[in-house]
């Protein structure tokens, strides 16, 4: 797919315009400062360390090839000519070439006014065009409004990693979640 396709337009709960679209490589700066933010914030997600724009210069290329190829899909959503968040769905090789694993990440500012849910909704219908049977994604526990959403949208926990995470002196687990496409 080409960076920068435009796929959806909507107004989110706050009346902000938000396009949903692939990303590109203007998004550089904005994806840094986002994974930055996220890591700063101490979200739940893996990182832990914030990324140089050198590392986010690689991995934003490495997403870009793989895009055109048809090989992952991305998406990132924008908000006056800024994005904002990311959300990335990705084939899984070999055997398990029916699986998709997905994982989205919104700015804090831009959460609970249904971003989110758009993001997962264009997630699954791309699953879809790419004929794939089931998605994957892994939550942490203590992430109730994500898991909340996932589950609104077909997501069943099928699984855990006890003690799948380590942050802030505790112990957390990590949840497995399952979407099986029609």
């Amino acid at each position: 797919m080409k960076p920068g396709k435009i796929l959806h337009r909507f107004t989110a709960k706050d009346r902000k315009d938000v396009f949903l679209r692939t990303p590109k490589w203007e998004d550089l700066d904005d994806l840094m400062e986002h994974v930055n933010s996220l890591v700063e914030e101490g979200a739940n997600i893996v990182r832990n360390k914030k990324v140089t724009r050198d590392q986010e210069a690689d991995w934003l290329r490495k997403k870009l090839v793989l895009l055109e190829k048809g090989e992952e899909f991305d998406l990132v959503a924008e908000v006056d000519g800024k994005a904002i968040a990311l959300a990335e769905l990705q084939r899984k090789k070999g055997y398990s070439s029916h699986v998709g694993g997905i994982a989205i990440g919104i700015h804090r500012k831009y959460r609970e006014i249904g971003i989110g849910t758009r993001l997962m909704k264009s997630l699954i219908s791309q699953a879809k065009t790419m004929k794939l049977k089931i998605l994957t994604l892994e939550v942490y526990s203590t992430n109730k409004r994500a898991i909340h959403v996932y589950e609104k949208l077909g997501f069943k926990e099928t699984g855990r990693i006890p003690k799948g995470l380590f942050r802030n002196g505790k112990y957390i687990d990590q949840v497995v979640m399952v979407k099986e496409l029609a």
